[in-house]
């Protein structure tokens, strides 16, 4: 019998209030779960409301230490209660380091380490870098109950370095918990399909499933009365051809999930000759900062 994996996002919206953001999570997690996910993935930082709108220094006090983060307290159990993986999206603290992380609770319960956002945006109503300090634990690719699982977060989903870096790490599913919505300086501007397309494009030249789940609604910049970002929700499975096998709208509450059979995939990605045919001897201007 193959061996099958079934995946979920989770889309939903977040306000102030820590305790209901995470009741909410928990509530759409037990929701999946019941459907048969095994992997089961919540959006970015959904411990509050997107706060990199603006600088602002009163955000830092919400920030943990990621074994002790209530995100990771609450969520971990109920991964071991439930038996599914959740990859918990958490604004991490370290010392006097700040990091946007995820830490991968396993299917008995385990916390299997963290992960730290590699790539940090910064631009209009993502002012990252005053929060974030880029990532230290290179990409991660974790051997959970349900599958070997990788994962980045938000903006490293546009760098087809991290998902390929995790493929040859033999990752059999990409997940991306994000953060993404209206862009404050160009009210045309809509990035919800190219944002779909470019993690496509991962799960096509890499023959592997791509989970993305976003966060959806409304959220006023407080002090800023003009100011807000409408997130945009859509959320998404991508199967190994880039083609959309869970699917939800933009202002949708709730999951998606999709099944895949993993050793398919393998035979599927042996085949195409992807990761035979590379050159890397080719690829240095990859790794230099200002090629030539």
């Amino acid at each position: 019998m193959s061996k099958t994996l079934t995946l979920a996002a989770l889309q939903t919206h977040y306000g102030m209030d820590l305790d209901d953001n995470i009741a909410r999570t928990v509530d759409l997690v037990r929701q999946a779960a019941a459907a048969g996910a095994q992997v089961i993935l919540p959006s970015e930082l959904f411990q509050g409301p997107y706060f990199c709108v603006a600088q602002e220094e009163r955000w830092f006090a919400k920030a943990k230490p990621w074994r002790e983060h209530p995100c990771v307290k609450a969520l971990a159990p109920l991964a071991g209660e439930l038996g599914v993986v959740i990859p918990i999206s958490i604004f991490e603290r370290e010392g006097p380091h700040y990091f946007n992380s995820l830490v991968m609770a396993d299917a008995d319960g385990s916390l299997m380490g963290v992960y730290r956002k590699s790539h940090i945006p910064d631009g209009p109503g993502y002012q990252e870098k005053y929060y974030f300090r880029p990532g230290d634990t290179g990409f991660k690719v974790w051997d959970t109950k349900h599958g070997r699982i990788g994962a980045g977060i938000c903006w490293d989903q546009w760098y087809p370095e991290c998902a390929r870096a995790m493929a040859l790490m033999g990752a059999q599913a990409l997940l991306y918990p994000t953060a993404i919505g209206t862009e404050p300086h160009d009210a045309t501007l809509d990035t919800a399909l190219p944002w779909r397309r470019a993690m496509q494009g991962h799960a096509v030249s890499n023959v592997i499933p791509v989970v993305g789940a976003n966060r959806i609604g409304f959220e006023p910049w407080e002090g800023y009365p003009n100011g807000g970002q409408r997130f945009y929700g859509s959320s998404f499975i991508a199967d190994h051809r880039g083609d959309l096998i869970g699917d939800m709208g933009p202002d949708e509450e709730g999951f998606t999930s999709a099944t895949v059979d993993l050793d398919f995939l393998d035979t599927h990605r042996a085949a195409w000759g992807f990761f035979r045919d590379r050159r890397p001897d080719l690829y240095g201007a990859l790794s230099t900062g200002r090629p030539a």
